[in-house]
């Protein structure tokens, strides 16, 4: 039975996200931090599969208990696909994200409606003591806006327009985000796979 899960990752975001979506499962999900564990984790993979699983399988061989993790980022059509897996180091890890923004639209200035397309992708992996791994990948479709709007959310959401609200990812409420979000879609999506484990070992 799978009743508590280290979350590789120090983001207060991601945490927050993380733990609204697995409320009521009666699931502990704790930081490596919280855990007591302080890894140097190389995300050396090519995909967003390859990083969550990297990640998760570190902690988890560490650990010896079961481990989740995300590798999620923007990914920019005109761009071709970049930031993508880089979207966390894209202009170096310490640079704010009101920088990385603005470089991200002057990069656009030329590009016009929908070739300003971009998804948010998100894959969430899941590893178990006994080696078994679960990878779910989620998307969020959306385009570049044309300025940075909004106070919620994190990242890049405030560049982020969700044509069906025809406002930012970071002007909706977390509530509505969560609805919608990769990452929202892809925690759920792997919090059915938890379910169904903890079914099979009743």
């Amino acid at each position: 039975m799978i009743k508590k899960i280290i979350f590789a990752t120090g983001n207060a975001g991601k945490l927050k996200e993380i733990r609204e979506i697995l409320e009521g499962s009666g699931i502990e999900v704790v930081t490596m931090k919280e855990a007591g564990y302080n890894l140097d984790i190389v995300e050396d993979g090519k995909t967003f599969d390859e990083n969550a699983l990297i990640k998760a399988r570190t902690v988890a061989k560490a650990s010896g208990e079961a481990a989740m993790s995300d590798d999620s980022g923007l990914s920019i059509d005109y761009l071709n696909g970049e930031p993508g897996i880089y979207s966390a180091r894209f202009m170096g890890h310490d640079t704010s994200y009101d920088i990385k923004n603005a470089k991200l639209l002057e990069m656009l200035k030329d590009a016009k409606g929908d070739a300003r397309s971009a998804r948010y992708e998100c894959s969430v992996a899941l590893v178990l003591p006994d080696g078994r791994e679960f990878v779910k990948h989620e998307t969020m479709e959306g385009l570049i806006a044309n300025a940075p709007a909004g106070q919620n959310g994190f990242g890049y959401d405030p560049i982020f327009m969700l044509p069906q609200y025809g406002k930012t990812a970071a002007e909706i409420s977390p509530e509505e985000k969560n609805k919608i979000s990769h990452r929202g879609k892809a925690l759920r999506a792997m919090k059915e796979v938890i379910y169904k484990l903890n079914e099979e070992e009743k």
